[in-house]
């Protein structure tokens, strides 16, 4: 293995060409000079210099290894003066949010970075778990989530968004009520119990709130959020989603949203890995998170 300090010190000898220049130069002794050099031919397999008397030449293996030393020291200037450089227009913003809010926040992200022509963008629609396992492993660096998250995790608050209970449109102004939802029946999908759940707590009335949500009927499952409402819109059954996903949506004629007694919304939460220092780009996003959904 070819040692950092023993190419540093070959190469900084052909540089200065003389042992006690290189010595003074890397506040070594000269011995150690020798001893560095002995050690990097050995380790090639070959002699890197000729001496003669106080003078030497460089050998034709000498010229290929000083070259080489020669591009790991550019290599490692060129690493410390990135780690050096922390632009806030610069580098890889990787963010994660549910679908829902990916239909909201894609749009306007992308004109947030289309002034600076050194972001990258990358948003990842998930799950909430799914969502917190990403900012554990090192595959995204920030994620909106709905629920504080544990110990294991710095967030702050963003704002909030609405959640909608959303039926056909023919099913527009008949009374909500146990037996009407269970009559209807649940269109899945990966965030559908929590949301359900967190509607009927918060929509004001106590008897949706005792509803079991596991003996409901499932119309069927959908995990593309673009997808969720055609089912709804064809009659088929009934769902819970954040109001954008309802915005996004092309055929809202064919749509009710029930008007609930108390309007229901969940908080929205920017997460982070805990004692994981991010770039300053992330300052900037977190601020145009902020003003996006605050």
């Amino acid at each position: 293995m070819l040692k950092p300090e023993w190419l540093r010190t070959f190469k900084t000898l052909i540089d200065c060409g003389h042992f006690t220049q290189t010595a003074e130069q890397l506040h070594m002794t000269q011995p150690g000079v020798s001893q560095h050099l002995r050690k990097l031919e050995a380790a090639c397999g070959q002699p890197l210099i000729a001496r003669e008397h106080k003078r030497f030449e460089i050998t034709d293996a000498g010229q290929r290894v000083y070259r080489y030393a020669c591009e790991l020291g550019q290599r490692e200037h060129h690493l410390l003066d990135s780690l050096r450089f922390d632009d806030p227009h610069t580098g890889l913003c990787r963010l994660a949010c549910s679908g829902s809010l990916a239909l909201r926040l894609y749009g306007p992200l992308l004109q947030w970075q289309q002034p600076h022509a050194g972001l990258l963008l990358q948003l990842e629609a998930a799950p909430e778990q799914r969502i917190l396992e990403q900012l554990l492993q090192g595959e995204v660096d920030l994620g909106v989530v709905t629920e504080p998250p544990g110990s294991l995790f710095e967030c702050q608050p963003l704002g909030s968004e609405a959640l909608c209970l959303i039926m056909p449109r023919a099913l527009e102004g008949a009374s909500l009520s146990a037996e009407q939802l269970s009559t209807c029946g649940l269109i899945d999908h990966p965030d559908a119990e929590h949301y359900l759940s967190l509607y009927l707590q918060d929509c004001g009335d106590e008897a949706l709130a005792q509803l079991n949500i596991d003996t409901l009927p499932r119309q069927g499952y959908i995990n593309q959020i673009g997808q969720i409402l055609l089912p709804v819109a064809q009659g088929l059954g009934f769902t819970v989603l954040p109001a954008s996903a309802l915005a996004a949506f092309e055929q809202p004629e064919k749509l009710w949203c029930h008007n609930p007694q108390q309007q229901v919304s969940q908080t929205l939460y920017l997460a982070q890995k805990r004692h994981r220092p991010l770039a300053s780009r992330y300052e900037l996003m977190a601020a145009e998170l902020q003003k996006l959904l605050g």
